[in-house]
């Protein structure tokens, strides 16, 4: 808003006046708040700060004691500079007590060989400085009216970041009190640059009131709460002192995220949200920038030296059907899955999606994953209690470009669990076996075909009879071929299951103790069952 005193000796009105400057060099650079003229030797009480001190000298005392505490008491009250013209009482060259209390106080002393209208020169200065206050105080406006529209309408944290990079032309970070980056626009720069080692830098910044700014690592920060609650810090990334429009702008986007969080309290959050965006990239990226490593290490979750382990949590119900996946059981299984990987010392990315959650386990080398997975299972499972669900984990990988597959792997185990009938804490690879290879096959026609061809008569046959053919034979390959088993499994008669069995073989035209007719039979089932389950949820639903 105010000008340097560099800035207003290049100003023509004083240009003219030939200005040289004998002492302060250092201090040019310290804003001008207003010029004034001042013949008296006593002016210093009067002073404010800030001021550019103009006078001819003819009213200053010739003694270097008396010299050396005027120039020393303006400096003690902030003045900006002092200005004297060698026209009227010094011609030549200004006493060294002057020049000497000056450099001593880093006061820049500036002299003037011609004479030169004051007048003319508060002018310039003052009319400068009063024309940058009133450009500043219509700069605030507009900002105010920004960020009222964008609070209005309700704009996401993105929308928001993007407008304070765009006013400011600063990169701009929203974090966590726990210093994790929620969201961010890195306003042209490098975001890995940005974001790099962001929890470690943010931690030692910490400021005493609400907005201020930390010379020391250029940082412009202010609270993001409301009703009481801060719950995030916004932070505008500046070299230098940012003026006090930044300092607007910043207050005000964080008013407008503050708004947003409370009106948007029954969606996922700000941290769910971020791990979600991470989560999706990893999917997508076969090999993950630098910027992607830096987003998850900026929310506390390094991928680089780790043991990574894909995780999905999916609820059920009883008969191991999927559970209705609204957004509160989602929300539920979420924060149990993150206060569970915060009691086994873990770091881990977690955000839910259309079918349950799904996470990634950063571990260190050292760890040993299948105690800390247990752990973290059995952990979720008492979370949820009453309301049980389906944990899945995919393969110990130990690089950022195969975190991908260890979250495809656990999504795809933890669908196949949920039709195998287990009661395992953890289910992997490894557990679902034909079930889970099935999975994997599930959106290939030609496995659809083969189940069709299998089963066929009989689904045709128990839709046209209402029988139920297709269970019984559901029972009879799940027991192995035993019989016996099979009918008490049905809670049907040895007599009538026995009857049941022999009108499959006739519908099928094949004999069920043949291994490979029944071997056949019941893949063809589990296919049918993947079937039927892929058109309740079509193919890429919860890959969000």
């Amino acid at each position: 808003m105010y000008p340097t005193v560099a800035e207003v000796l290049a100003l023509p009105v004083l240009r003219q006046g030939r200005p040289h400057v004998v002492a302060g060099v250092a201090g040019l650079d310290a804003p001008v708040r207003w010029a004034h003229v001042a013949e008296v030797a006593d002016i210093a009480h009067l002073l404010r700060g800030g001021e550019l001190v103009l006078t001819t000298g003819v009213a200053l005392p010739d003694d270097g004691p008396a010299l050396a505490r005027y120039v020393a008491d303006l400096a003690g009250v902030g003045a900006a500079g002092l200005v004297i013209e060698l026209v009227r009482h010094w011609n030549d060259k200004l006493p060294a007590a002057l020049v000497e209390t000056a450099e001593k106080h880093g006061l820049p002393l500036v002299t003037l060989s011609r004479e030169t209208r004051y007048v003319s020169v508060t002018e310039a200065v003052n009319g400068q400085i009063v024309d940058a206050q009133v450009a500043e105080l219509r700069a605030a406006e507009r900002v105010h009216e920004t960020f009222t529209a964008l609070t209005v309408a309700g704009a996401e944290p993105g929308v928001v970041l993007g407008e304070v990079a765009r006013l400011t032309e600063q990169p701009v970070v929203l974090e966590t009190l726990s210093h994790e980056v929620l969201a961010y626009d890195a306003a042209g720069v490098d975001p890995a640059e940005l974001l790099t080692g962001w929890p470690a830098r943010s931690r030692v910044v910490q400021i005493g009131e609400r907005t201020g700014y930390h010379p020391g690592s250029g940082w412009l920060v202010t609270v993001v709460g409301a009703r009481g609650h801060d719950w995030g810090r916004l932070v505008l990334v500046c070299a230098d002192q940012p003026p006090h429009r930044h300092r607007v702008v910043a207050e005000r986007a964080a008013s407008a995220l503050a708004v947003h969080r409370l009106v948007a309290k029954d969606v996922d959050g700000l941290e769910r949200q971020a791990h979600r965006a991470v989560l999706h990239e990893l999917l997508a990226s076969p090999a993950p920038t630098a910027e992607l490593l830096a987003r998850a290490s900026a929310l506390a979750v390094p991928l680089t030296g780790r043991q990574l382990v894909g995780l999905a949590v999916r609820p059920k119900l009883t008969g191991n059907r999927p559970a209705l996946s609204t957004p509160p059981v989602l929300r539920e299984l979420a924060e149990a899955t993150v206060l569970a990987a915060r009691r086994a010392k873990v770091s881990a990315l977690v955000a839910t999606d259309d079918l349950g959650v799904r996470a990634l386990i950063a571990l260190s080398p050292e760890a040993n994953a299948d105690t800390v997975l247990h752990r973290l299972a059995t952990d979720v499972h008492e979370a949820r209690g009453s309301a049980p669900g389906v944990l899945a984990v995919g393969t110990t990988v130990s690089t950022p470009a195969e975190a991908g597959r260890t979250l495809l792997e656990a999504g795809q185990v933890a669908a196949a669990a949920l039709g195998s009938g287990g009661e395992r804490v953890l289910h992997r690879l490894s557990d679902v076996r034909l079930r889970g290879l099935l999975h994997l096959l599930s959106g290939d026609e030609r496995v659809t075909a083969f189940a069709v061809r299998e089963l066929g008569p009989l689904l045709q046959r128990d839709a046209a009879s209402g029988s139920r053919l297709v269970q019984a034979l559901r029972h009879y390959c799940e027991q192995g071929g035993n019989k016996s088993a099979a009918a008490a499994a049905a809670h049907t008669s040895r007599t009538a299951y026995y009857q049941q069995l022999a009108r499959i073989e006739q519908v099928l035209g094949v004999r069920l103790e043949d291994p490979e007719s029944m071997l056949s039979l019941y893949v063809a089932l589990l296919a049918w069952d993947l079937t039927r389950s892929s058109e309740e949820d079509p193919p890429g639903r919860g890959a969000q």
